[in-house]
């Protein structure tokens, strides 16, 4: 059984991918970052979501791979992804086909004449 965690903009799978299928694995976790484009991402920024997840998982080396871990983990990585869009380090892709503000309304910068 595949073992995996969803949220809005994060997923993660205990599993490989090999020829674009997903091959369960109890030692590999897949990470999927904002699978709707719903960001816009520098490639600094992403690089910075996966160190963190990547610190996460360190966290929980030894702990049993079970769903209840998987969603400890993309939760946290969700929270970290909102806080990235609140430093302004990603942003929401206007372009994107996904438009829903599901993080909160973007920012606008402040009209000078007000």
């Amino acid at each position: 059984m595949l073992l995996k965690s969803t949220t809005r903009h994060i997923r993660i799978f205990a599993a490989e991918v090999e020829d674009g299928e997903l091959i369960p694995s109890n030692q590999v976790l897949t990470l999927d970052v904002d699978p709707d484009n719903e960001f816009t991402w520098s490639e600094d920024s992403l690089q910075v979501v996966y160190r963190k997840f990547d610190e996460l998982v360190e966290a929980n080396s030894g702990a049993d791979l079970t769903d209840y871990n998987l969603r400890r983990i993309g939760s946290d990585l969700e929270h970290f992804v909102r806080s990235l869009l609140q430093l302004g380090s990603i942003s929401y892709n206007i372009s994107g086909r996904v438009s829903n503000y599901s993080m909160g309304l973007p920012r606008l910068a402040a009209d000078e004449n007000n």
